[in-house]
């Protein structure tokens, strides 16, 4: 395995643990609004939380590869990879993020979650600094 497919799989984690993030910190937001907990209201988390699916809904609205997949791409082809060719757990997380279904089935679900993480910001705001 090269240096290459090992920063690939890496960028591989980065691109899950943001998903992972996004989607998990919305879960952890909805729990935390039915059970008053007040570390959901921390501004920074909500913030960063909004930008993040943000960011997802506009790559999706105007047809913008993820720069995360992009970079992983660059660097399975500067391995001598074909698209399917990392490592075991690599293939995995990739699994994991990737579904073949047709873009605009993508762009609805973003939009539709990315409106889903707007309207907690308004009915649970976060505390101001």
């Amino acid at each position: 395995m090269s240096l290459y497919s090992l920063i690939a799989d890496a960028v591989v984690f980065v691109h899950a643990a943001y998903v992972g993030f996004v989607v998990l910190g919305q879960v952890a937001i909805l729990i935390g609004c039915v059970r008053r907990w007040q570390w959901i209201r921390n501004f920074w988390f909500r913030v960063v939380h909004l930008a993040m699916i943000g960011v997802v809904v506009v790559e999706a609205l105007f047809g913008i590869t993820c720069p995360l997949t992009t970079w992983e791409n660059s660097l399975r082809r500067a391995a001598g990879e074909t698209a399917r060719a990392e490592s075991f757990v690599g293939r995995w997380v990739q699994d994991l993020l990737f579904y073949d279904a047709p873009p605009w089935a993508f762009t609805v679900v973003y939009c539709l979650f990315g409106a889903v993480v707007l309207a907690t910001f308004v009915i649970a705001p976060p505390k101001r600094l």
